[in-house]
């Protein structure tokens, strides 16, 4: 028999969307009782999606970017350091 996961109660439901709300750019400057939860929901996908895609165009600059360097010249250095920190 599997076991059921117990749910989470009222109040830790409206702390984890008041965290949601304020680590999303675009709920934090409109009013905490704004927003339902399925919109924050919705609004949370739409940010993490574009945060992939940001990521993704950063990371095809930075390929551009080291292609472009000598490998043993400063710059190359510097990203080197960078990526060990």
């Amino acid at each position: 028999m599997a076991s059921r996961r117990p749910s989470a109660s009222d109040e830790e439901l409206r702390e984890l969307i008041s965290r949601l709300q304020s680590v999303l750019p675009e709920t934090r400057r409109r009013s905490r009782k704004g927003a339902s939860a399925a919109t924050l929901l919705k609004e949370a996908c739409e940010y993490i999606k574009s945060l992939h895609r940001e990521v993704d165009e950063l990371s095809d600059r930075l390929s551009e970017l080291v292609a472009t360097m000598d490998v043993n010249g400063a710059q190359a250095e510097a990203l080197r350091s960078l990526f060990r920190s």
